[in-house]
């Protein structure tokens, strides 16, 4: 008799919250935004659904706060609502708003990553997602530990973050949004790349590595195969790279002009590979995949120099000889 009584009473208080939100549905939202109209919701961490409709009021969304606090506890959501910033527009349904909170249908912003971009590039467009300070969020990146830890051949996240853009919800954690660059950059790897990559006698690192250089060097795409092959033979008999972009990267800032004192300044950096034999300790920046494949597929030449022409195309040459005649060709405007 006691379990049909309390049945009967738990019946009847949800026919009366179902007609107590109904009646609220029909009368509607009161004064406030008109139809269509486009509001932002906060819904701060640990917020209770009285809360919630209260915030949902305040933006014209709702007219009864403790009428829709009812409603999402008929429809048994109370421990699903999640919170972040949203994005409604007036008029839309009970329903269709309690579905985008238990879902967690954040509002969204892009994060643009170019080719070539550094960590110290991409730091500021991080943190203005995060929330945290620029430097916070730069020694994370650089952190060999967090590379470790997602993964990456490293020695840091340097080269792995894949440029790409890319939707994330504001206040994301760091790790997060780095998690999914990563993730991108572990896509590019198939059985077809690994298997290129040991055909060169490369790790990965050295070919990212090496992409990065790519990346850096070629203004135009036909020529990253090529500038890759020039780089592949200097390797192959033991040559000195003496790739600017990587002296670049040594002295910390980029310099628009770089100088023999430039070189000379960050000499024992093993960055710096007018000094330094072989390849780099890790990438210099972030190859986007048409790098990676001109390091995986080069082109097959017996190039060894190449000098840019004012127009960002280079000539390549066979022997310093030639190279030289290059650079006298384009100084006196005839390359």
């Amino acid at each position: 008799m006691p379990l049909v009584r309390g049945s009967w009473r738990r019946g009847a208080l949800v026919a009366l919250g179902m007609a107590w939100a109904g009646a609220a549905l029909a009368c509607g939202r009161g004064e406030g935004p008109p139809a269509g109209t486009e509001v932002d919701v906060r819904i701060p961490s640990g917020a209770t659904t009285r809360t919630i409709g209260t915030e949902l009021q305040r933006v014209g969304l709702i007219a009864y706060p403790r009428a829709f606090a009812l409603y999402v506890r008929i429809k048994g959501a109370q421990r699903e609502l999640k919170a972040g910033h949203y994005r409604f527009r007036v008029g839309q349904s009970w329903g269709e708003l309690l579905a985008a909170i238990r879902a967690g249908d954040l509002v969204t912003v892009p994060l643009t990553i170019p080719e070539g971009f550094t960590l110290r590039e991409m730091a500021p467009r991080i943190a203005d997602l995060s929330g945290l300070p620029e430097d916070s969020v730069r020694g994370l990146l650089e952190d060999p530990a967090l590379a470790e830890q997602m993964g990456v051949p490293g020695p840091t996240l340097e080269g792995y973050l894949f440029p790409e853009t890319y939707r994330f919800s504001e206040g994301l954690g760091v790790e997060t949004m780095v998690g999914e660059l990563v993730a991108r950059y572990r896509s590019f790897w198939g059985p077809r790349e690994r298997a290129l990559a040991n055909s060169l006698e490369l790790t990965e690192r050295e070919v990212v590595t090496l992409a990065s250089i790519v990346e850096e060097e070629a203004r135009r795409g036909d020529e990253r195969p090529r500038i890759a092959g020039v780089y592949l033979n200097r390797l192959r008999i033991g040559m000195l790279l003496q790739a600017d972009p990587t002296v670049q990267y040594a002295l910390g800032e980029p310099k628009p002009r770089l100088l023999f004192q430039d070189i000379d300044s960050v000499a024992d950096n093993p960055y710096n590979t007018y000094t330094q034999p072989g390849l780099p300790p890790g990438p210099i920046a972030s190859p986007g995949e048409a790098s990676l494949r001109a390091v995986l597929e080069p082109e097959e030449h017996d190039f060894l120099f190449f000098v840019a022409r004012p127009d960002g195309s280079h000539v390549f040459s066979r022997t310093s000889r030639e190279h030289v005649n290059a650079i006298n060709r384009i100084r006196r405007g005839q390359g």
